[in-house]
């Protein structure tokens, strides 16, 4: 009964069993029969409403009517078998004659599965209905999984002959079952050379010299593990070599075999190769970068220690680079930088390094050095290499170099140290003039450690507000009255005390550092200024030093003009004093600049006038008020002529040109007195004063007994 409840179950709930009979009492008692059972019953009256249900459903099983008139039933399963949607759906024929032998046969050859004849046992018919359903059913199933295993093998066999990876199968005995179209390419061959051929014969690394039993391939087989190669090496049938990525599988045990699959990383490996190169390569010149330097010295250092040779680093730094790019476009700067690399390479020898670590900076690896001389002539064939007029875009223009040399193992063991001491080096040879070379000392490293410490110092004393400013008195000669003030700058250092202005303010200037100042100088002196003009009156001035950064700066005039406002003072009793080097850096600049001021209305002045610049040619194109005299030329002029005639030609010329002269540096009565024959119109010096705070400067008097020199010093 359980057995039967199955078969039943088994049997789909929406099978169509189709009735065929051409007399209505005969479907009426067919239906009354099977309309309870496990399917769906059909009633066609003629076979052509049979064909038409057949053509609009899936009908599981028909019961036939062999006699009907118009077409019968032979004809009908004669046509169900010539359409492919019926042609296997069984046929069961049932006539209420006597059928003859042949007739049973036509049935037969027609297509039936059986024949039977009324009347009729219906347990009988309904078992051999239930049986042919079940049949159809599984017959469909059967269709089904056929197509959806074809489907699968023909997807399968696309996905194999289509993979971009290379597949292949491979027996427990090591030879290669089926290979891919993508392997047979990756091996420059074809599928046929490959299939039967040992898998080890194609494999250069791993290599198994014991054999295929002895092969991680075939142990891990055995223990049904995936093995994986990342870096392996397959040797082509041309004789080349293909680095791939291996994974092998084991397929199930029947098939005794396993699967292989190879990626092809030549691209990677040349991609990774290409971004390595990247990586130490400086992309404008195609010289080692910063990255590839370090590496190239490391390895010439871990080298040289195993053989006790020597070798030297050279750092290389261009003159005068900044100017020509900032001039002609960083298109003719990159240009030039290709150029100088080129030059520089062609100079060394093959197995040299050369590297552009940044800018306009070089560095040069020199292997098995004979002697430190030798790095020396390298040095000087170098400069003198880059020491020559170039012509870009059509310009000519001459570059310089300054080389520092650092030589192992004196100067430095170790990658670092040895690029620092060639770097100390090279700004000692541009502090020494530029265009030169100097070998490593270490008294450099001593004055760089200073000069780093002091650096340090200077932003601490900013930060803790360490500088004062102190105010120097200017007299006019002729008369001894009062002219005004120049405001200088003082670093009171908390443990080393007093700190000398030569010391720190090129320091201030070379690390831009000035421009943190500046500010403070300006507000600090405009408001000792307004003081000043309470106690003194209206026509003080006061002189403030502006050093080649801040002269430089484009918002110069608007700081001056803030401070000059928030006081309520006259721009006429402030002059500004830059240096003549500072005026003569860039003329288009200066002339810009010096024109803003004049519009401000601030006086402008010279410093230290005859020492810079032979600028007489270009004085009559700057808007000036004053000649400072440089007090070294002031401290000689009594015992040499040569200064003195220096002397009287700037107080001839500032007379001629209608400006203002001031002689800085008076200390003696003498001088004063030379100075006063000669037409000088103001002095400012130790004879009078040095520079004092605010509070002394307010007790200078306006007016100066020159017999009663000097002045009380103050605080």
């Amino acid at each position: 009964m359980a057995q039967a409840q199955s078969k039943n179950a088994a049997v789909p709930a929406k099978q169509v069993l189709l009735v065929v009979d051409d007399r209505v009492e005969n479907l009426e008692a067919m239906q009354a029969l099977l309309e309870d059972g496990e399917w769906l019953l059909r009633c066609a009256s003629s076979g052509e409403e049979a064909l038409r249900c057949l053509l609009e459903e899936d009908v599981g099983l028909v019961l036939l009517d062999v006699q009907m008139p118009g077409m019968d039933g032979f004809e009908v399963a004669r046509l169900m078998r010539g359409n492919p949607r019926t042609r296997l759906t069984p046929i069961i024929f049932v006539s209420a004659i006597a059928q003859t032998h042949d007739a049973v046969l036509r049935g037969y050859s027609t297509g039936a599965v059986d024949f039977v004849l009324k009347p009729f046992d219906s347990s009988v018919l309904r078992h051999k209905i239930q049986s042919l359903l079940e049949h159809e059913h599984n017959r469909c199933e059967l269709q089904t999984l056929s197509q959806q295993l074809e489907r699968a093998r023909a997807f399968n066999a696309s996905v194999l002959a289509n993979a971009a990876e290379g597949i292949l199968v491979v027996g427990e005995d090591g030879r290669i079952q089926f290979a891919n179209p993508a392997m047979a390419q990756m091996l420059d061959g074809e599928v046929g050379d490959l299939e039967g051929a040992d898998l080890l014969s194609f494999l250069k690394n791993p290599a198994s010299d014991d054999g295929w039993q002895q092969s991680e391939f075939y142990l891990h087989f055995r223990r049904e593990a995936t093995y994986r190669v990342h870096e392996a090496m397959m040797r082509t049938l041309k004789g080349g070599c293909l680095p791939v990525a291996l994974s092998c599988s084991p397929l199930p045990r029947p098939q005794r075999a396993m699967v292989l699959i190879a990626l092809d990383m030549s691209v990677v490996r040349n991609l990774h190769a290409q971004l390595e190169s990247q990586a130490v390569t400086d992309a404008l010149t195609g010289l080692l970068n910063r990255r590839g330097f370090h590496q190239a010295l490391e390895s010439a250092l871990a080298r040289i220690e195993r053989s006790g040779q020597r070798l030297a680093v050279l750092y290389l730094d261009l003159d005068g680079f900044k100017r020509i790019n900032d001039s002609l476009g960083h298109d003719v700067g990159d240009q030039l930088l290709r150029r100088v690399g080129e030059q520089l390479k062609a100079c060394l020898r093959p197995y040299d390094s050369l590297a552009r670590i940044g800018g306009d900076e070089f560095t040069a690896l020199l292997d098995n050095l004979g002697h430190p001389e030798d790095a020396a002539k390298v040095a000087e064939k170098l400069i003198e290499l880059v020491s020559v007029r170039h012509t870009l875009d059509g310009v000519d223009f001459t570059l310089g170099a300054s080389v520092g040399i650092a030589c192992f193992p004196e100067c430095g063991q170790s990658v670092e140290g040895l690029l620092r001491s060639a770097d100390m080096a090279m700004y000692e040879a541009k502090r020494a003039g530029r265009q030169q070379y100097r070998f490593f000392s270490p008294e450099m490293n001593g004055r760089a450690r200073s000069r780093l410490m002091l650096e340090e110092s200077l932003r601490h004393a900013i930060e803790n507000d360490d500088f004062v400013l102190v105010y120097q008195p200017q007299f006019h000669l002729d008369s001894g009255r009062l002219r005004g003030f120049e405001a200088l700058l003082r670093w009171q250092h908390r443990v080393a005390g007093t700190v000398a202005p030569n010391v720190f303010i090129p320091l201030l200037e070379e690390t831009r550092l000035i421009n943190r100042l500046g500010e403070w100088i300006f507000r600090e002196g405009a408001r000792q200024l307004a003081d000043f003009k309470q106690q003194f009156g209206e026509d003080m001035v006061l002189s403030l030093n502006v050093s080649p950064v801040q002269f430089g700066m484009p918002q110069l005039v608007t700081d001056l003009q803030r401070v000059l406002d928030a006081h309520g003072l006259k721009p006429s009793q402030l002059e500004v004093e830059v240096t003549e080097s500072a005026l003569m850096q860039d003329l288009e600049l200066t002339q810009a600049q010096l024109l803003h001021l004049r519009e401000l209305g601030v006086k402008i002045a010279i410093d230290d006038f005859g020492t810079g610049y032979s600028s007489l040619a270009y004085l009559r194109h700057f808007e000036l008020d004053t000649l400072k005299i440089d007090r070294l030329f002031v401290s000689n002029m009594l015992d040499s002529p040569r200064d003195a005639a220096v002397v009287s030609t700037i107080i001839d010329l500032g007379r001629h040109l209608g400006l203002e002269v001031i002689a800085e540096g008076v200390e003696t009565q003498a001088q004063r007195e030379w100075l006063t024959r000669h037409h000088c119109n103001i002095m400012q010096g130790f004879l009078v004063a040095p520079g004092v705070s605010a509070g002394t400067a307010m007790q200078v008097p306006a007016q100066l007994d020159w017999s009663k020199l000097p002045l009380p010093r103050g605080e």
